[in-house]
């Protein structure tokens, strides 16, 4: 949306909320699925802040504390957008990709969702649209210099800067039970065209 927010690190959660809009969701939900780490089973009832994590790193350790803070129950939102092909993250593609299932796609015309989440110029190269105000919108010149201010802006304070993006993949091309292959050359799902979503640091 054009905006850089602060998230609240306050023990008890007594900061400044975060205003939430159609693209803060969509942010939250790819930060949540595209995502290795998982809480510790046990440490539901202390603060989200205090709970121990599990999984690949402190990067996505951080996301999963953040997304349950901000947007809620992780586990819950992976139960409803379950797993089903990924792209794992590695040192020469600089991006982790995950296909997620929709549960109810007859109310809508996908079946599935694509989350991307890594270097923020490795992700913003695959991507043609950019979400702003929740719906999708040219990527022009214009908002890929803003997105170059943004990332100055935030990697100048000295923090790790992610991108995320996504994709709708319709149920006419991607049915349920699609069989989907992640080995590269031979990947049968789209990587370029995607959407923009936004970046966290």
């Amino acid at each position: 949306d054009d905006k850089i927010f602060e998230a609240d690190t306050t023990e008890d959660q007594s900061g400044e909320a975060m205003v939430q809009s159609e693209t803060w969701t969509a942010l939250g939900r790819i930060a949540g699925l595209c995502n290795g780490a998982e809480f510790v089973s046990g440490s539901e009832n202390k603060p989200v802040l205090k709970r121990e994590t599990m999984g690949d790193n402190a990067s996505e350790a951080a996301l999963l504390k953040c997304v349950e803070l901000s947007v809620g129950n992780v586990k819950n939102m992976r139960e409803n957008f379950p797993s089903v092909a990924e792209i794992p993250f590695n040192s020469s593609n600089k991006y982790h990709v995950s296909i997620h299932k929709v549960d109810d796609p007859d109310k809508l015309d996908y079946s599935y969702i694509l989350t991307i989440k890594g270097a923020p110029e490795r992700v913003l190269e695959r991507c043609s649209t950019i979400m702003l105000n929740g719906e999708e919108n040219y990527l022009g010149e214009d908002m890929r210099e803003a997105f170059e201010l943004a990332y100055l802006n935030l990697g100048g304070m000295g923090e790790r800067v992610l991108g995320f993006g996504q994709c709708y993949l319709t149920k006419e091309e991607y049915p349920h039970g699609y069989e989907f292959t992640t080995d590269e050359p031979d990947v049968n799902f789209p990587l370029q065209h995607l959407c923009f979503v936004g970046l966290m640091s």
